[in-house]
């Protein structure tokens, strides 16, 4: 021992000894450790202001039975402030009147167990034989761009618009019965509990981080599955951010040969397919929740059909050879044109009781570029995955419900310029209830909106609206203005919880920049009235806490 230094002496060294006076006061190495390390945090953490706390906690540990008692009462308010500014919470929003809340993340909400990649690669597999082994017949058919005057399809147009002959409709008939004769069992045991499916990848993860921050504003705890096609797409820290939520991230490369996918919208299928979710609510990347969605599986609705799926804006293209090869009908026939196309931003279902028509869509996907989008949608608007679901349930007659009520647009504020979609609850077959906010033209990205310099060429469409003139939104966000038209049918204000999501994303995430989060937060003053707020303990103690927001 230092002869120079008393047995008492607060030296992190010493204190650190087993053979140390007062031992049994001391804290354990463990738990000495985190405090000291928690405290160095609370003081923002510098090496000399680390060792402060070090030598703070040894000073209080190692006195008096009284300072070890104001070591309690410290940490009770050390708990307090920790409790305030970064504990889990909840908003309702009600009436578009945003509280003051402490922070962002959901505590607690236990993740989706991962898929069993063996069971899941066997089983894909097995199908993959089997759609290798009932190409349509032809293997491919000419792929028709839509007549643009001709928005709506009409019977002229749709029983020529795509050349079948006879002899090609009846073999693929008698492919595509024996096809669905082979399809696989429900895997009983591959699959369970309910959730949320999102496709990402690249630039559709900054979407779906604003897609997903938001669910998590409005209340919902369901697990999600955010899948990506490889490693490629993965944003360096993204999924361990996510994991905090209940979330956590897939990758279709883990289960499959991502090399034979030629088209972006085969994807979706897949995720589905391979997700551990016995029921899943599937929602674009670009696809925002305006309502908590997790009491649509308890919808009568869903509870009566195990499917639910919601309209386009448009009647149905499809052949009239389309109902006849897929067995629905007896004869071409004019059969669906009547009824709208759906649109494929969100999609209930429930895997144990519509298995097979599942694997039917994926089979419609697999050879979706090639044959079944172009029967199923005649080179029509929205070509590709999206009606290959309703044609499958048809095909195999399986129960289903469409939403009634129409979609309705989205403008941007003062134009005629739609943003985006408003899709209805599945839980009011009365009246129209908003639930989703697909944006289908202006995709809500901080970097879209607020990055400058981020494309070097001034002409590139693709740069940031900030900086682009011509996207209708650029002068909304130059003068600080709202950007979604205000709607008397909706009870609550889409566009702040949006923002509070997009702030979040620019401020304190992955993709953090300080440019983009002065900007991004100057706008939200500006435009809504958003108050950034710390508590000023917090702030005299350098807390890297999450300020608050509220509308003024």
């Amino acid at each position: 021992m230092n002869a120079h230094k008393r047995p008492d002496h607060f030296d992190l060294e010493l204190a650190a000894t087993p053979a140390a006076p007062r031992d049994k006061l001391l804290p354990s190495h463990v738990s000495w450790s985190a405090m000291s390390r928690f405290v160095g945090r609370l003081l923002k953490g510098g090496a000399d202001r680390q060792k402060f706390a070090s030598r703070l906690l040894i000073f209080l540990y190692v006195g008096s039975t009284r300072r070890y008692s104001a070591v309690l009462l410290i940490w009770i308010i050390l708990l307090i402030i920790f409790r305030t500014h970064l504990g889990p919470y909840s908003i309702p929003i009600p009436s578009g009147i945003l509280e003051c809340t402490p922070s962002w993340h959901k505590a607690g909400i236990v993740g989706p167990k991962p898929p069993d990649p063996t069971l899941v690669s066997q089983a894909w597999l097995q199908l993959e034989k089997i759609f290798d082994a009932h190409p349509p017949q032809p293997t491919s058919i000419p792929y028709k761009i839509w007549d643009v005057n001709n928005a709506q399809a009409n019977w002229e147009l749709i029983k020529g618009w795509i050349q079948i002959s006879e002899v090609d409709a009846n073999a693929t008939r008698v492919v595509h019965r024996h096809l669905v004769e082979n399809l696989p069992d429900y895997p009983s045991k591959q699959y369970s509990g309910r959730g949320i499916i999102m496709l990402a990848g690249g630039k559709w993860s900054e979407y779906a981080a604003t897609s997903l921050g938001v669910l998590r504003e409005l209340g919902s705890t369901l697990p999600v599955e955010v899948w990506m096609k490889d490693e490629n797409d993965i944003k360096e820290g993204w999924c361990e951010g996510l994991e905090k939520e209940g979330m956590a991230c897939r990758l279709l490369s883990d289960y499959m040969d991502i090399a034979k996918i030629t088209k972006g919208y085969q994807f979706k299928i897949f995720t589905m397919l391979y997700s551990s979710f016995e029921e899943f609510l599937f929602l674009d990347a670009d696809n925002i929740a305006i309502m908590n969605p997790d009491a649509i599986f308890d919808s009568e609705v869903f509870s009566k059909t195990g499917a639910v799926l919601w309209p386009d804006y448009w009647k149905n293209p499809a052949s009239p050879w389309t109902p006849y090869i897929t067995g629905a009908s007896d004869e071409a026939a004019k059969v669906w044109d009547e009824e709208l196309t759906t649109e494929s931003g969100q999609l209930l279902w429930s895997k144990h009781r519509h298995w097979k028509s599942l694997c039917l869509a994926a089979y419609y996907n697999y050879y979706g570029p090639q044959y079944y989008w172009t029967l199923i949608s005649q080179g029509h608007a929205g070509w590709g995955d999206k009606d290959t679901f309703p044609t499958a349930l048809q095909a195999l007659r399986e129960p289903y419900h469409k939403i009634p009520h129409d979609l309705r647009t989205v403008f941007v504020n003062g134009t005629l310029h739609g943003i985006g979609m408003l899709q209805a609850s599945p839980m009011n077959e009365e009246a129209f209830e908003p639930m989703f906010f697909h944006a289908n033209m202006y995709k809500w990205s901080i970097r879209d909106y607020f990055c400058t310099g981020c494309y070097p060429t001034a002409g590139d469409p693709n740069r940031g609206y900030f900086e682009n003139p011509g996207a209708t939104i650029n002068p909304h966000l130059k003068e600080c203005r709202r950007i979604l038209a205000k709607l008397d049918y909706v009870a609550i204000d889409l566009e702040p919880p949006i923002w509070k999501s997009m702030e979040r994303t620019a401020c304190r995430s992955v993709w953090r920049d300080d440019g983009l989060c002065a900007r991004t937060r100057d706008y939200m003053t500006k435009a809504f009235g958003f108050q950034f707020k710390i508590g000023k303990v917090a702030a005299a103690l350098g807390l890297e806490a999450e300020p608050c927001l509220e509308i003024a």
